[in-house]
Parts: C-alpha cells; structure tokens; sequence
C-alpha cells in the first residue's frame, strides 16, 4: 500500500511538472527538456559504466566537456527565439560553445587521461545523439514549427507545445493501452529476451488505440490546427518508434544488469525510464513535420 501511495504521488508531482513546464511559456518548455536531457544524459553516462567499466576511466574533463557540449547543444536548438537587447541569441551562443566544446574534448581527452581508449568517445557522441539531439529537436518542434499544413477550414497557427505534448499523450496512451490489452488477453511473447512482460496482443492494441485515440482527437478538435491524416501519423509514430524506444532503453539495462536507469523518482526510476520511448519518437516525429506536414 505504501508503495502504491508512493508512485502515485510521484505520478502526480510528474504530471504536474510536464504539463506546468509545456504549457506556461516556451522558455519553461526549453527549460523543462533541458533539464531532462542533464540528469538522462548522466545516467545514460552510469548505464554504460555499468555495461562496458573502462567508460569509468575517462578523465574529468572528458565528463565534464561532455555534458557543457550536450547543454550548448540544446540552447542551440532554440534558434533565434530567446534573444538580448544585444541581439545575442541563446541559440546563436550555444552553436558556438557545441562547436568549441567538441572541437577541443578530444584533444584534451587525448592528452589527459591516463587510458585513452577511442570506443569511450563513441560511447559520449552516441549518448548526445540519443538523448540530446532527441530532446533538442522537440525543443525545435515547439519553438519553430508554429506553421503547419492547416485544414481549408483552418483560421491561424496553433500553438507551439501541440504536437509535443500530443506526441507525448499518443505514447502515454500506446503504453497504458498496451499494459491493459496484454494483461487482458496477451498470450504471445513479442520480445522475451529484452521485456519478458510484453506481448504481441498488448503491442498491437496499444498502437490501434493510440491510432484511433488521434483519429477523435484530430476529426473533433485537431483539424483546425493540423490535417486529420497528419495526428493519425503522428500517433504512428509515437506507437512504433515509441515502443521500440521503449525496448532500446530495455536492452541497456539488461545489458547493465539494472533494473532503473535511475531513482530520482521513487516508484517511477530514472528520467531515461520516463522518457524512454519520446527520445526514439521525437526526430522521427520532427521528420515528418519537417517534411509533410509544413506549409
């Protein structure tokens, strides 16, 4: 019982956290994911120390240049939206310490630790590409994709924050709707090596109904924002890629042999538990939008 009030009460504070952060300004919008890329990346950082220990060996600096380039990067992905009187832009200043930051880590990777090893570089470059191009291209969805392909019926852009938190409400319903219909009735294994608990009956469903889920959305309120075909993709994408997100993140804790990624939320894991399924979702979601579904 103590364990249920627990998770439910983080469920809460979560909740109220997501939707306070994506909806009161874009600045908490990029603040919110920019904080989420911070604490996934670093354990991401733990799951590989885990999974290979000589990832443990590199030097202060590399730690250190990692996590100040995967921060610029994410300011970069912001454009010219947060600007100064000096017509300074925080995406303009984080392009340029990314550039520097990567530009000089290796060499002081190189010369700094006492057991350069090239597999750790790949190590850092794949955890900015899997957690920060991913969060920061969400970022990009909000703060730049306010034009989109409208219905005839449509009267002015939408806001933002939509197609991020529908993308993050499609994956929500895909993992609750596939937890409920392969409880119900899931007989068949769908990836018993990586997720014991999930089958194909509950895969299915989760998708059908996120799918259909987006069809209401989009046939009730979303077509005066964007085309109906276009939520129904949407919801596609937040199932498939979401769910093989899901498993990707699995497999690295096996691999690792954790059961969480992390604990900063009790009952709930790791940011990289939470977020699991957005961070393979999002560029495939940013894709498309970048190339249908833009006037």
């Amino acid at each position: 019982m103590k364990t249920f009030f627990t998770r439910t009460a983080t469920a809460l504070v979560f909740v109220a956290v997501m939707l306070g952060g994506i909806l009161y300004s874009p600045f908490t919008f990029f603040l919110l994911f920019f904080l989420i890329n911070f604490f996934a990346l670093q354990e991401y950082f733990k799951l590989i120390r885990h999974i290979d220990p000589d990832y443990a060996n590199i030097s202060a600096w590399h730690k250190t240049g990692l996590l100040v380039a995967s921060c610029a990067l994410i300011m970069a992905f912001t454009g010219e939206h947060f600007s100064s009187s000096a017509n300074l832009s925080l995406g303009f200043l984080g392009w340029w310490m990314t550039v520097i930051f990567l530009l000089i880590m290796p060499i002081g990777e190189i010369l700094l630790s006492k057991d350069f090893q090239l597999k750790n570089m790949g190590y850092s470059a794949l955890g900015l590409a899997y957690i920060t191009l991913s969060l920061g291209l969400l970022i990009h969805l909000c703060l730049n994709y306010k034009t989109i392909q409208f219905t005839e019926t449509a009267t002015g852009t939408g806001p933002g924050w939509l197609i991020p938190l529908l993308l993050i409400a499609f994956i929500w319903i895909n993992d609750t709707m596939a937890y409920i219909v392969g409880s119900l009735i899931g007989r068949t294994p769908f990836a018993p090596a990586i997720s014991p608990k999930k089958t194909i009956e509950g895969t299915v469903g989760g998708m059908i109904l996120a799918i259909a889920a987006a069809g209401v959305y989009g046939h009730f309120w979303g077509e005066q924002y964007l085309a109906l075909q276009h939520w129904l993709v949407l919801a596609g994408i937040a199932a498939v890629f979401g769910t093989a997100g899901d498993l990707i993140e699995s497999k690295l804790k096996r691999m690792a042999g954790v059961k969480d990624s992390g604990s900063i939320m009790p009952g709930h894991g790791g940011f990289m538990d939470r977020f699991d399924s957005l961070l393979l979702a999002a560029p495939f979601a940013w894709l498309y939008v970048h190339f249908f579904a833009m006037i």
